[in-house]
């Protein structure tokens, strides 16, 4: 990419979208061309496909996907699969057809079977069964690394495809009943501190690990990756810092100013007992992440609390 190419960024309002947006214009990149889903709904074929002849962008970020946490992956597995493969069906076509010199597809490291040996490498992809609780998202994203690559085969047109593991950050959706763990501790935290509640009671039994990556940081992995990596096959992305989910709370708790006692409720769900990628790959080209879980998070709480109550994801 050059500071004169025109970008295109699917799913600018969102939590790696806006950091992208962002880091790009950081960057000197002022030729970004996107467009809020009242005007655009990837979902929508026609719509897209006007939107790519239109615009023609020379390179597209594929960051647009609907997300959530366990409960809302368990409660609504239709729509992350139906969702999904239709905007990144539509966004991948489209932009084959109108002259994309290179596309960066963000998929996710629950990609990833459920017992796969840990760290994960990623040659451990398709090599045994899905967790359970966010299949249909995985498979969805699944699909989406698949057609990245076939399209890289059969037209040539360039494709990278980014295995993140969780990711975190300004602009999150802290939805109660959509949310990831991070926005979902903050959230219920600062409710517990603001109404002096003894106590907060979390899901499962907190033993579970995680890495987590903040938004900032993935932007500015894609953005290298787009401008340095030229293999359709998958890479993964992570911080190299695995922390379990009692111990996060613990530390969300503190950033919120919450000091109540935190107990877990082992009738709930885990979901994968440990995701901890191998970033090897990631590794060998130079780039790694440079933000501590503890300054993202104390990023993120001071944002949140900054927009509280007026905060509307779009």
């Amino acid at each position: 990419m050059d500071q004169e190419s025109k970008i295109f960024v699917a799913g600018h309002r969102g939590l790696v979208g806006s950091a992208l947006v962002r880091k790009l214009r950081q960057y000197g990149f002022e030729n970004l061309v996107f467009a809020p889903r009242s005007a655009l709904d990837l979902c929508n074929q026609s719509q897209v496909d006007s939107y790519f002849s239109h615009h023609k962008p020379e390179y597209v970020f594929l960051c647009a996907a609907k997300v959530g946490g366990i409960n809302y992956n368990k409660n609504a597995p239709a729509l992350f699969i139906r969702d999904n493969l239709l905007l990144q069906t539509n966004v991948i076509d489209a932009a084959y057809r109108n002259g994309c010199k290179k596309l960066v597809f963000l998929g996710s490291a629950c990609i990833y079977p459920k017992e796969a040996p840990v760290p994960i490498k990623e040659e451990s992809f398709f090599t045994g069964p899905l967790e359970p609780t966010n299949d249909a998202y995985a498979l969805a994203k699944i699909a989406g690394y698949f057609m990245c690559r076939k399209y890289t085969e059969q037209y040539g047109m360039k494709t990278v495809s980014v295995m993140p593991n969780n990711v975190y950050g300004i602009n999150d959706n802290f939805n109660p009943k959509e949310c990831h763990v991070i926005p979902s501790f903050i959230n219920r935290f600062c409710e517990a501190r603001d109404a002096n509640l003894p106590s907060v009671t979390c899901f499962g039994d907190g033993t579970p690990t995680r890495e987590f990556l903040y938004s900032e940081d993935l932007a500015d992995c894609l953005i290298f990756l787009m401008e340095n990596y030229e293999d359709p096959t998958i890479i993964n992305v992570g911080p190299n810092r695995e922390i379990s989910i009692k111990d996060l709370s613990g530390m969300i708790a503190r950033a919120v100013g919450y000091g109540g006692e935190i107990h877990w409720d082992s009738s709930k769900p885990n979901g994968t007992l440990r995701r901890v990628l191998d970033t090897s790959k990631m590794d060998s080209l130079g780039w790694y992440a440079k933000t501590s879980l503890e300054d993202g998070i104390e990023t993120t709480v001071k944002w949140f609390l900054a927009n509280r109550g007026t905060y509307v994801r779009l």
